[in-house]
């Protein structure tokens, strides 16, 4: 899991900037509703997360694993054009991590898979932040392109 920088206090979770990353290697969109963060296990670690990835744009790959940082299940994700490896989705959270402070986000995105860009409303004019990004029931980057509704994971926003 990730947190905000280091701090933990919601006003400043809502003044950061949305950010949408693209594959390094492909070019595709794998995340729309992006932030920086740190890794809670080791602070040292920049990487993007977000609360819900963009409908097919990854993939998780393999099986779950935990590392030896703290007691979580990750599963690898995968791009969802070129297959990369561009990060990972807690699958389980262990104790620590959830009582730790964290934005509540469970996919990162490694720092040197993605290149990160600000995301823009639909005029292009205003850079979203937190508080004035839709939510997920609203945010068009989240509904699949089809009429069919599929099930969805669910989004911490």
């Amino acid at each position: 899991m990730a947190h905000h920088d280091s701090e933990c206090e919601s006003s400043l979770y809502d003044e950061k900037k949305v950010i949408q990353l693209q594959c390094k290697d492909c070019d595709n969109f794998i995340c729309y509703r992006g932030m920086r963060a740190i890794l809670l296990a080791d602070t040292t670690v920049e990487l993007f997360s977000t609360d819900l990835p963009p409908y097919q744009a990854v993939e998780l790959v393999g099986r779950d694993y935990s590392t030896s940082n703290c007691k979580c299940r990750i599963r690898d994700v995968a791009c969802g054009i070129c297959g990369n490896i561009v990060g990972y989705h807690v699958t389980l959270p262990c104790r620590n991590c959830l009582t730790s402070c964290n934005n509540g986000h469970f996919w990162m995105f490694h720092s040197d898979a993605a290149f990160p860009s600000p995301r823009m409303d639909e005029s292009g004019m205003i850079k979203y932040n937190w508080h004035n990004l839709p939510s997920c029931s609203d945010d068009p980057t989240v509904n699949p392109p089809s009429s069919k509704k599929k099930e969805f994971p669910v989004c911490f926003r």
